[in-house]
């Protein structure tokens, strides 16, 4: 098992990309979540957690495993993030398997911002989960879904810490 979480893992970003190869480096590490679920009778629920980021097969992808503390293993998620150069993006898949939750984005830069949109072929509503306000010690993200009427809707938001 080690040998493949050495092979996976990479130490430094690639470079050489015409593409941000490190869109997602400010983010390595390991972080802190306060977790805020929003519905739209107006009620919410709050939870604490870690976000662990990692760079992964050489530098051109980033890889994390994001719970609530005290989950078992089989109860958290993982996004993979990996720089497609062909189209300017890096493609990201969600999958917390337990809850049934799967997700097919596309992430890219705005401004200082990380934004990760529903990929062509997202058969859902349309999803927009971001990254803002990223500083060396915390960052924000958002999840939002869009309405028929194009609006979005914010279901989660989590502020996170540098541990």
């Amino acid at each position: 098992m080690t040998e493949v979480l050495d092979r996976l893992t990479a130490d430094d970003p690639s470079a050489g990309s015409a593409v941000v190869p490190g869109l997602y480096d400010r983010l390595i590490g390991s972080w802190s979540i306060e977790s805020e679920w929003f519905s739209r009778d107006g009620s919410s629920a709050t939870a604490s957690g870690t976000w662990d980021f990692v760079r992964i097969l050489g530098g051109l992808g980033v890889q994390d495993v994001l719970g609530v503390d005290g989950a078992p293993p089989s109860k958290l998620g993982t996004t993979l993030r990996c720089l497609d150069a062909s189209i300017g993006a890096w493609r990201v898949t969600w999958a917390q398997p337990a809850a049934g939750e799967f997700a097919s984005l596309l992430g890219r830069a705005e401004g200082d911002d990380i934004v990760q949109e529903s990929a062509p072929g997202w058969d859902g509503p349309a999803v927009r989960w971001s990254f803002r306000e990223i500083t060396g010690s915390s960052f924000l993200w958002l999840g939002e879904v869009q309405d028929d009427d194009g609006t979005w809707f914010l279901e989660q938001r989590m502020a996170a810490t540098r541990i």
